[in-house]
């Protein structure tokens, strides 16, 4: 039997628990092929997997949601989509990717168009069809509105802005550092607020001329969630879907009242559970990278085996941009 390398838990805890391991590859089964990585993409969510903040199904497992690579061999005939060895294929909502090679669903992948390398489709998958959701489906953004966008300089943040301001949004951004305000300007932010240095409350409000923001969009969790609700208009919505700074406390509905706020906790996998709005999803991003719209940084590059080095660089806010794992 053929053997890869992978990353895997055999427990929840932090980057420590991450192992480097042989284990056992079988053959595609039908509809199913064996993909080889040449990219992987990290984000907080591949943290919380290892935690226990999100349950996996089963321990000891590979954690990790998207990648791109090349198909090595195929399985027998299964349902649609179908594709040949050595077609590039993209994913964003797999988990186990943390691995040199895999056998997958041919219903989770996608072809990568030509214009667009592994490390962009591998970087982009999860954090693109992410914003793809936050902005065309969960609020869907008119030209001329303006939003919030916080940790405008992390993965999600930069495609995200990018992704507003091609639909004619203004984008206020938040980042840590100067030079983190200078990676979220570079990726569509008109203003940028420096959040240790400013009370980004009221330099919303300042922008704004004190209307506030239609929408927030909001990854960080616990840290900004109440600032955040302050920084909207009447009947704007607050959408949190993240926890970089923590869980979010329950919240008193009744404070939604005032001002007419809709609050919304979405996640990727309702979205694109139809093959047809997967489709939608992945092609629209990769359209807009294809055509230059969206521009990727890929800030870190590491070994799949310095996989825990990359969990604690994430962890701590080292990071700009997105990260890919190099098997």
């Amino acid at each position: 039997m053929n053997t890869t390398n992978a990353i895997r838990i055999h427990e929840l805890g932090g980057p420590e628990v991450l192992r480097r391991e042989e284990v056992a590859l079988p053959e595609p089964g039908p509809g199913e092929v064996l993909v080889r990585h040449e990219a992987i993409g990290l984000n907080f969510i591949d943290t919380y997997h290892r935690s226990g903040l999100y349950p996996v199904p089963s321990l000891p497992t590979a954690i990790g949601m998207e990648g791109a690579g090349v198909v090595e061999a195929v399985g027998p005939a299964g349902a649609a989509p179908s594709f040949q060895v050595g077609d590039r294929v993209a994913y964003g909502f797999g988990l186990g990717s943390y691995c040199e090679r895999r056998v997958m669903p041919t219903g989770q992948l996608v072809p990568i168009p030509d214009g667009v390398d592994a490390e962009t489709a591998a970087a982009a998958m999860l954090k693109g069809m992410t914003s793809w959701y936050l902005c065309r489906r969960t609020y869907r953004l008119s030209a001329g509105e303006t939003v919030l966008v916080h940790a405008a300089a992390g993965g999600v943040g930069t495609i995200l802005s990018q992704w507003c301001k091609a639909l004619g949004a203004t984008v206020i951004g938040t980042a840590g550092s100067a030079e983190k305000g200078e990676v979220a300007r570079e990726h569509g932010c008109d203003h940028v607020i420096l959040y240790k240095e400013e009370d980004f409350v009221e330099r919303v409000r300042e922008i704004t001329g004190g209307e506030g923001v239609p929408v927030v969009f909001d990854g960080v969790g616990k840290a900004t969630f109440d600032g955040s609700m302050e920084c909207l208009a009447r009947f704007g919505m607050m959408i949190t879907f993240g926890n970089a700074s923590g869980a979010v406390p329950p919240l008193n509905l009744l404070r939604l009242s005032a001002k007419g706020i809709t609050v919304a906790r979405p996640s990727l996998a309702p979205y694109i559970e139809r093959r047809a709005d997967l489709e939608e999803a992945a092609g629209e991003l990769l359209g807009h990278i294809e055509a230059g719209r969206i521009r990727l940084t890929i800030g870190q590059r590491f070994p799949l085996a310095e996989a825990a080095q990359a969990h604690r660089a994430l962890e701590s806010r080292q990071t700009h941009g997105c990260t890919v794992l190099v098997p």
